[in-house]
Order: structure tokens, then C-alpha cells, then sequence
């Protein structure tokens, strides 16, 4: 089937498998961009010719204005954040797939809405810091916004029958507890940023790895849910599901539920959303159950992983505590990275910015920028 995709974030973890899906369904790729990993996007360049490339790192993107310029056919290089709004709102860009990570990639979700280009949303951050500016631009111009992330494409892929989806009861969000699972506070105090990286089941990039082992992403899942799935955050539970082997369930008012079951590989979600509302092979091994020995299911241990009980302090707040949540989160988890606060320090710091404002009412696109410049600045003056 012909499509064109723009992918944001295109050397990253979900980029990289969103590009593995193109290469089998023979699509179009009109756009890509990155960060900074010109050698890795230059291979992407020359395997699937898109018009236009942004690079946002200004060192980064002089580097590849260079490599570029030795070739025949370059595509057309855009830079910074600019070049990554031009982009998702070009009139060519096809279904954009944003995977940048962290609020960075909010402007680039709102430019393509706006545009009426269809959406998939593996940037969860989108929605968590600026929900209501993002669902309004969706049903503003009728467009789709088709969730990645495993956990809310199950939840998707469950609510495809139109009558079931109105008796939607509870979503079940699943998690795998990531590598601290079982383990109390004392315990985590000595972790290390080594011992974070070590997920059991996933293999993605740092930063969302690290919220996998404080919940964080799990809390910041549930937010993307309330929105996504327009439901109160009452409705929405979080299940330890160790083996990642189901990726969410959803109960409706008879109390049934059905679940959304599959190895633990993000080419799944990433192909329904570009291939929505069909299916097609995929690259993607079946679940073997012969091989298949259990599923456990396991409660969230909020007292522990105090970033979960804080989103979902944020998301009754309402307003921008959410927002406040995502940056004190981004900018402590930048300095875990940096081994210049201890793991437990995410978790208080995440907290204590959500507890420092009500943060309610109503917000525009400039208020979101200043609360995550507030948030960030929290965690600065309180280590």
C-alpha cells in the first residue's frame, strides 16, 4: 500500500524500528530528523532518499551540511527546532511518526495536527505537557492521532469495535516493573545509572529506560491515557506484568476484558499505527506458546516509586501539573545520568515540584514552555 512518512527521531530506538517497518511495506519516506547521530542518519539518507532532513544540534547539523554536500542528490537540510516545525507541518510530509523524546517534541506534534497531517504519537510527552492544546488541534481538523507506545496501541487495538469502545469501564495499563521491580526504598538508595540501564525485557534509549525503573513512564503513560482514551485517572489501573508479554487490557461494563497479547517488540505498535485501520506481516516473530511457561500479574508500589504516585497526584491536579511533572522528571533524570543525584532524588524532586503549585485552569502553548523552565529550575534550586 503507497504511504509517505515523515519519521522525528528517526536514529533513535522507535525511529530505527519505524524505519525497519518503511523498508518492509515499501514505503515512502519524504522527511527525517535527528538529533545529533549524523553517521547513522547519512545511512538512513542514502538507504531511503527523503526530501528534507533536520538536524536540530547546530555542531551536528554544520556536520552533516558538510557530508551532504558530497553527494549528487541531497535532500534539503532544515535546522533546529524550526526546521523540525517546518517539517511536520510540510504539505508533503505524509503521516508523521514522532518519536522525539521529552517536551522537545511537543511544537513538531501540534504543527502536524495542525497542519492536518495524521499523527503517530510515540512522543508521550505531547500529550502529558500539553493535552489539551493537542487534543483540541486533533478534533480541530478531524486527523487521527494513532498511539505507539506499546501499552496505548494495545489499549487501540482493543476499542476497534465501535460498541465495545462505548461501554469502556477501565483501561488495565500494564508494566513490566522494570529492573527494581520487588525491591524497597533502602535498596534503591545505592543504586547506579548502570544498574537503571539494565531493563529486563525492553531495549530502548537511556532516558525512557531510566523512567521504566523509577515508573516514571509508567505514570507519565497513565497521563497519555487519560487523554488519549478520554477517560478520569480513577479509571485507569496500573498491573506489574513482568514478562511485557501483554500490553494492556481493557474492561468494559459487564466486567469482560480483553487484552492485547505479543512478544515484546515495538515493530508491533509502530506497524498498526502507520498501517491502521489494516494489518499486514510484519517483521515481528509470533508468540510461541509452547514456549510460553507464565504470566504473573503483580501491583504498582507507589510508596517505593514515589514518580508514579506523583503523576498521578499531577493528572488530578489538572491543568499544568502534568507539564510540572515532565520537566522536574527530564531534568532529574538528566542529572542521574550525569551521576550527580542518587536514584531516589528523581522521585523526590518529581514530587516535590508537583506539590509546590496548584497548577490548575486553563493554558496556552507559552505557559507550557514557562512551566517546564519552572520545573527544571525547581529541581536546580533543590538538589
Amino acid at each position: 500500500m503507497a504511504k509517505t512518512v515523515t519519521i522525528l527521531g528517526s536514529t533513535g530506538s522507535i525511529g530505527t524500528q519505524s524505519l525497519d517497518v518503511v523498508r518492509m511495506q515499501g514505503y515512502t519516506v519524504y522527511g527525517l530528523a535527528a538529533n545529533r547521530s549524523v553517521e547513522l542518519l547519512l545511512r538512513q539518507v542514502a538507504e531511503f532518499h527523503p526530501r528534507v532532513v533536520v538536524v536540530i544540534d547546530p555542531a551536528a547539523a554544520d556536520r552533516m551540511e558538510s557530508a551532504l554536500a558530497g553527494l549528487s542528490r541531497p535532500p534539503v537540510l532544515w535546522r533546529g527546532q524550526e526546521g523540525l516545525v517546518r517539517l511536520a507541518q510540510h504539505p508533503d510530509a505524509g503521516i508523521v511518526l514522532n518519536s522525539i523524546v521529552g517536551i522537545a517534541g511537543l511544537g513538531a506534534t501540534l504543527a502536524a495536527l495542525e497542519s492536518g497531517h495524521d499523527v503517530a504519537l510515540a512522543n508521550k510527552e505531547s500529550l502529558v505537557t500539553g493535552g489539551h492544546l493537542v487534543t483540541s488541534a486533533q478534533r480541530r481538523h478531524g486527523v487521527h492521532l494513532l498511539p505507539v507506545d506499546s501499552e496505548h496501541s494495545a489499549i487501540f487495538q482493543c476499542l476497534q469495535d465501535a460498541h465495545s469502545a462505548k461501554t469502556l469501564n477501565k483501561i488495565l495499563l500494564t508494566a513490566s516493573g522494570g529492573p527494581f521491580f520487588g525491591k524497597m526504598k533502602e535498596e534503591l538508595a545505592g543504586m547506579t545509572r548502570e544498574d537503571a540501564l539494565r531493563h529486563p525485557n525492553w531495549d530502548m534509549g537511556a532516558k525512557i529506560t531510566i523512567d521504566s525503573a523509577s515508573l516514571m513512564n509508567k505514570g507519565l503513560e497513565l497521563i497519555e491515557a487519560v487523554w488519549l482514551f478520554d477517560l478520569p485517572p480513577e479509571k485507569v489501573q496500573v498491573v506489574v506484568q513482568r514478562q511485557s508479554i501483554i500490553h494492556s487490557m481493557v474492561q468494559f461494563a459487564d466486567n469482560s476484558i480483553l487484552a492485547q497479547l505479543g512478544v515484546p517488540d515495538m515493530r508491533i505498535p509502530i506497524q498498526y499505527a502507520l498501517t491502521w485501520p489494516e494489518r499486514y506481516p510484519s517483521p515481528v516473530p509470533e508468540l510461541d506458546f509452547t514456549a510460553l511457561r507464565q504470566l504473573t500479574f503483580d501491583v504498582a508500589d507507589e510508596d517505593t516509586f514515589r514518580c508514579l504516585a506523583a503523576c498521578k497526584k499531577a493528572i488530578g491536579k489538572g491543568g499544568l501539573a502534568p507539564c510540572a511533572a515532565n520537566g522536574a522528571n527530564e531534568e532529574a533524570v538528566a542529572l542521574f545520568l550525569q551521576d550527580r543525584i542518587g536514584f531516589l532524588d528523581i522521585g523526590r524532586l518529581v514530587e516535590g515540584v508537583v506539590d509546590s503549585d496548584a497548577f490548575g485552569g486553563s493554558y496556552t502553548l507559552a505557559d507550557v514552555y514557562e512551566c517546564d523552565r519552572m520545573a527544571r529550575a525547581y529541581v536546580r534550586a533543590h538538589l
